[in-house]
């Protein structure tokens, strides 16, 4: 995987092999982040990734100068890969939390801009994420969230449902308030 944008454009981060991760391909990661280039100004966006994996997305956030980064996988090694991988390109912004994201959304009290959801395609309970989120408030005015899954998950009867951007095996539902 590699930074697409910003200022680490190019950089390429190897994962160790034996992380439990599926990470969005760089052909997708480039098409979301055409979108998003689109429709935000990344410097300062409080920005919430869950079932964050590698941080592949993460990382790709920060180098376009977003501000806090909240990074949210229950695996370990994920988290503790992130902290280092984070340290080593020097993105002080993203703080690595090991906590069950389903856990965290019920917690949770902060606003984000975006949220950015990528979490197994078959795992069970991934069309409770958008009510979660809504119950919550957890959206800044203005805020987007992007649920990343398979072709056989649909959101498109939920009454946030923006659109659906499809890219290979890679699908991304986008919802909004109102």
């Amino acid at each position: 995987m590699r930074i697409v944008s910003g200022v680490k454009k190019g950089k390429r981060i190897i994962a160790p092999k034996n992380l439990p991760t599926r990470p969005t391909t760089d052909f997708a990661k480039e098409s979301l982040f055409n979108i998003l280039n689109n429709r935000f100004h990344f410097d300062g966006l409080n920005v919430l990734d869950l079932f964050t994996g590698t941080g592949n997305i993460s990382y790709e956030f920060a180098s376009r100068g977003a501000g806090l980064i909240t990074s949210v996988d229950n695996n370990y090694g994920c988290t503790k890969f992130i902290e280092k991988t984070a340290d080593d390109l020097g993105f002080d912004q993203i703080i690595a939390v090991k906590h069950d994201a389903f856990k965290w959304l019920k917690m949770d009290n902060k606003k984000y801009d975006i949220i950015f959801c990528d979490p197994p395609y078959e795992l069970l309970g991934i069309e409770e994420i958008p009510n979660l989120v809504f119950e919550k408030n957890l959206l800044a005015q203005e805020g987007l969230l992007i649920v990343e899954h398979g072709r056989d998950t649909r959101f498109e009867e939920h009454p946030q449902f923006n659109e659906l951007k499809k890219y290979s095996s890679v699908n991304f539902s986008f919802f909004k308030e109102g």
